[in-house]
């Protein structure tokens, strides 16, 4: 029987390419909506046009009974969760100085309250089945802070803080938990800045010289949700093209 993947924001971006990774690898693939994306049902269509086959549920993972209601639905219609990768964020970038509480909370709700709200919804039937995959996707700026965000660096920093704590108390019973962190990736969000940025501030910090591909995101992803990776817990791997180094 397929294991089921379930990711979190996986309408679009990054996201996309993991969902398209893991269904290519076999798995059932399911991934998670706000309910205010009124584009996730055109999102859906094209993606069954192209000959995908994921499922799809609301939900909105900064509230804690939305979160079970919708794992608990998809138990039911589709099986026990196998692999969680929480990847859903935002971002409201600007100085601490101009960042309102309403700025914070809306990024620590969405970033990591969100990692709390699902992994509680699966975790228990992990270990009963001794097999799991918790995989936190965090970014290279959760561990080199960034200029006008403190609050996304300190929810992705907090990500890893909970990868490693959850990891020690799961480990015996088959369950894996992992951080990784990218850094600029070519999705959509990140090749709309204005190409003179990209040349002269972003890409002169890596010493790769490009931005990374979803697709590389993706197959890190597809590696710590297989059999092969279950020696590999409560780590934080950086793919960042040697961004920042540590």
């Amino acid at each position: 029987m397929a294991r089921v993947a379930l990711i979190t924001g996986g309408m679009g971006g990054l996201g996309e390419a993991i969902c398209m990774k893991m269904e290519k690898l076999g798995y059932k693939v399911i991934t998670t909506y706000s309910p205010n994306n009124h584009k996730a049902g055109e999102w859906l269509s094209n993606m069954r046009q192209q000959g995908h086959d994921f499922g799809a549920y609301e939900c909105d993972v900064t509230d804690f009974d939305s979160c079970h209601a919708c794992v608990a639905k998809i138990q039911k219609e589709v099986g026990a969760v196998d692999v969680l990768v929480n990847n859903a964020g935002i971002t409201r970038d600007m100085t601490f100085k101009k960042m309102t509480k309403a700025d914070w909370d809306a990024v620590m709700n969405t970033n990591l309250d969100s990692v709390f709200n699902m992994t509680k919804q699966v975790m228990e039937g992990m270990t009963e089945r001794k097999w799991g995959r918790i995989i936190n996707v965090a970014s290279v700026n959760g561990q080199k802070g960034a200029f006008g965000q403190t609050n996304y660096s300190a929810a992705k920093a907090g990500m890893h803080g909970f990868t490693k704590a959850l990891a020690l108390e799961v480990a015996k019973h088959g369950v894996t938990v992992n951080t990784i962190s990218p850094g600029y990736i070519g999705t959509k969000m990140v090749t709309q800045i204005p190409a003179e940025i990209l040349e002269s501030k972003i890409l002169p910090q890596i010493p790769i010289s490009r931005l990374g591909k979803p697709e590389e995101v993706a197959g890190l992803v597809a590696y710590l949700a297989s059999d092969e990776a279950a020696f590999l817990t409560g780590a934080n791997i950086s793919i960042n093209g040697g961004q920042h180094m540590y």
